[in-house]
């Protein structure tokens, strides 16, 4: 069947989605580079990817059709000149060294489609390049130094690619280590046939142009309603680009308002779906610090193309109306503020909805997986030793294409 991506909401049974299986990139982790790479400690790969098989095998048993990001790539790369292309952007003289360049470019045009994708994502070594450590930058940069750097977050689908309705939202990621991603996200979709049949509109983050400050990641997007998305004003995404996005969805007439959730710029809080997410259609869980610690604005279309904005006082008020529910039923952790603080650190409040009141969660946060089924919520657990480590939960691992509306 033809691929119709469309996301009208957080918990329309959830049809088709795309993961990412760790691999390579976490490998590569060190205990000199793991803060650059954005983790905080090292990941024991083996068993991550026994728990990632374990995510996608329940998604697959609630009849989710899982696509693995690196396949999609390496379809995407099957065309000799979609390769070449996207090897000659990727493996730059600034990047290699003009010495070294041709050389790297011409050991990844070698590669077979599915060999490529893995150091694309995983990164290459000077060691892994014959003849490249005779150089000037082989030799002084050494054999383990990277060539090209791996992408460890990778794993995390949600943050470069985001969607809304039939278009989606191509990230420009805040932080160097996660930039590269989004050019293999956008040879995915202009490449891979199903998504270049499809044509999806891009709302924000088309082309190589570098956005910042404008950053936007797809944490910070929840689509609570085919009325109104959330856009989380976090460490990772500036408010201009939250403007920059409300201004082409309410051209394109794909949303009447968009909720801006302004949150402490800290780590613990990167994102929105760190500290709140839907589980049914008139139900969040979120972390009970929430209310105290953000601010909220509504924004909507106003006259002579200008935004109409104001301040929403009341968060549970503003979640419900761009539900689109009279009540809002708030799940929230422990009022024991340690235990609370614990369970969110480790993504108690990052569930993924795989139907209205049914979500996906780490079987970690005991406190907040009970909470969820006393007030109705059916709870499938995932193990959750090593995938934590990077600071994210099942809804940051997965980018759902295909919802149904409710």
């Amino acid at each position: 069947m033809p691929l119709s991506p469309s996301v009208t909401s957080e918990v329309g049974r959830l049809r088709e989605v795309i993961l990412h299986r760790p691999g390579l990139e976490l490998r590569r982790l060190t205990p000199a580079n793991r803060e650059a790479f954005l983790f905080d400690e090292l990941v024991w790969v083996r068993k991550a990817q026994d728990e990632h098989d374990g995510f996608r095998g329940l998604l697959e048993a609630e009849g989710v059709r899982v696509r693995l990001f690196a396949d999609l790539l390496a379809a995407a790369l099957a065309d000799d000149a979609v390769r070449a292309d996207l090897v000659a952007r990727v493996a730059t003289a600034d990047v290699c060294g003009i010495e070294l360049v041709d050389r790297v470019r011409g050991f990844l045009g070698d590669l077979d489609p599915a060999a490529l994708a893995t150091h694309l994502i995983g990164g290459l070594t000077v060691a892994e390049v014959p003849g490249a450590s005779e150089g000037f930058v082989g030799g002084v940069l050494g054999p383990v130094a990277f060539l090209l750097p791996p992408l460890p977050n990778t794993v995390f689908t949600r943050d470069p690619s985001a969607w809304i309705a039939g278009g989606v939202v191509l990230s420009p990621l805040s932080k160097p280590a996660r930039q590269a991603e989004r050019r293999l996200w956008n040879c995915v979709y202009r490449q891979h046939p199903d998504f270049a049949a499809a044509a999806p509109p891009v709302w924000y983050g088309e082309g190589e142009r570098d956005y910042f400050p404008a950053n936007l990641e797809g944490g910070d997007v929840l689509v609570l309603s085919e009325h109104c998305v959330a856009v989380g004003l976090s460490e990772r995404s500036h408010p201009v680009a939250a403007e920059n996005l409300a201004a082409r969805l309410f051209a394109a007439g794909v949303c009447e308002w968009v909720l801006a959730v302004d949150l402490p710029k800290a780590r613990g809080t990167m994102h929105l779906d760190t500290v709140l997410t839907v589980v049914d259609a008139d139900a969040v869980v979120l972390w009970p610090r929430v209310p105290d610690l953000v601010t909220a604005h509504r924004i909507a279309p106003g006259p002579g193309g200008r935004m109409r904005v104001r301040d929403e006082p009341d968060l549970a008020r503003s979640l419900a109306d761009g539900l689109g529910v009279d009540r809002l039923r708030l799940i929230g952790t422990s009022p024991d503020e340690v235990l609370s603080d614990r369970e969110q650190w480790d993504d108690g409040n990052n569930t993924l909805a795989l139907r209205p009141g049914v979500v996906v969660a780490y079987e970690r946060n005991v406190d907040t997986n009970r909470r969820l089924e006393e007030a109705g919520i059916t709870v499938r657990t995932i193990t959750s030793y090593e995938l934590p480590r990077g600071r994210g939960g099942p809804r940051c691992m997965s980018c759902p294409i295909v919802r149904d509306p409710l």
